[in-house]
């Protein structure tokens, strides 16, 4: 987390105008306590706070952009709210969407969300033993999902269908590569392949684009809550399929394929079992390489941030190194060192 997000003066001044959207909505006899900044991700501050209106009390969350550029892979807070609102509609675990900020609210772009009860820290939800039921549902619970998920009309979010990473993926990974000036051998040899091997073109789907470890909210008997739908867009359901199983959700769990929690084959029966169509060993491993590939890229950009001065944070920093470590993964996937276990 950024220094300045801490300082006083800063939540200070979050609060002011948080309380005065608040009661805009609400009337003046609502009111707000309780903040907690939670963090600050690629794209978004996330601020958590207590809504007291007519002797009620409700915990929300504050979605707040805090990144914006021409190669951005972030979805604006607008699409990101109508994305929740069409989730939220066809029953899909995921934050109630409160109201979006306008200008009026002097807090730029975001929206409020509910709260869902829980614990998303990988190493928790790994190692803790309250989360051993939840561990044993996750591949399982993950295929049901995803299958709602991706069953739903892609026409219903047809506002995605400009992004760069609908009209072609791969070439939204190339041109944010590129944009950070960087030479990275084998990110090069990943871009190689992927080209001479694309799967054939499949029925479109609403696609999370990062359902993984790390961004569900999780209690004791398994999924609550799917966040982050920032990354958001149209393409292959298989892309979902193919994230959640890379390496780099495990955290050490290696035999555990999705997520360091379960295996491939529950999580592809459960899928298949709800709707889902029947994934292609060949097309998941092709969607595995780009993923990592994509990763690869996702950290330079965090990293070229805090270099370049723009977003100064040591989580970023760290993502150089990250970036490294992905590269590694994907040349041995790429080699056949890594099976789809």
């Amino acid at each position: 987390m950024n220094d300045s997000v801490k300082s006083p003066h800063i939540i200070a001044d979050l609060t002011i105008a948080l309380r005065a959207a608040i009661k805009r909505r609400h009337g003046e006899g609502a009111d707000i306590g309780n903040i907690k900044v939670a963090v600050l991700g690629g794209s978004n501050r996330t601020l958590l706070f207590d809504l007291h209106e007519s002797g009620n009390q409700r915990r929300l969350v504050l979605r707040q952009e805090t990144y914006r550029a021409a190669t951005s892979p972030f979805l604006a807070p607008h699409d990101q709210f109508k994305l929740l609102q069409i989730a939220h509609r066809h029953g899909l675990p995921v934050p109630e969407p409160i109201f979006e900020l306008n200008a009026a609210d002097n807090l730029g772009r975001g929206f409020v969300m509910s709260c869902i009860e829980g614990d998303s820290l990988p190493k928790v939800l790994l190692n803790d033993p309250t989360y051993a039921p939840a561990r044993k549902r996750f591949a399982s619970q993950t295929g049901e999902i995803l299958a709602q998920l991706h069953g739903i009309d892609s026409g219903e979010a047809n506002f995605l269908a400009h992004t760069a990473d609908s009209i072609d993926p791969l070439a939204a990974q190339i041109a944010r590569y590129d944009s950070y000036g960087e030479y990275h051998p084998a990110i090069d040899v990943g871009i190689r392949w992927l080209e001479t091997r694309r799967p054939s073109a499949s029925k479109e789907s609403i696609v999370h684009g990062d359902y993984r470890n790390g961004n569900l909210i999780l209690g004791p008997q398994g999924i609550r809550g799917v966040l982050d739908w920032e990354c958001a867009h149209l393409g292959s359901a298989v892309e979902d399929i193919a994230w959640v199983c890379l390496r780099s959700w495990r955290y050490g769990k290696l035999d555990k394929a999705v997520g360091g929690m379960g295996t491939r084959e529950d999580l592809y029966q459960a899928y298949r079992a709800n709707g889902g169509r029947a994934l292609e060993p060949d097309e998941v491993h092709w969607w595995e390489v780009f993923g990592l590939l994509r990763w690869a890229v996702l950290n330079i950009m965090q990293a070229s941030g805090h270099i370049s001065g723009e977003r100064r944070s040591l989580a970023f920093a760290s993502c150089g190194r990250n970036a490294s470590m992905i590269e590694y993964d994907l040349l041995m996937t790429i080699n056949g060192q890594y099976s789809q276990e």
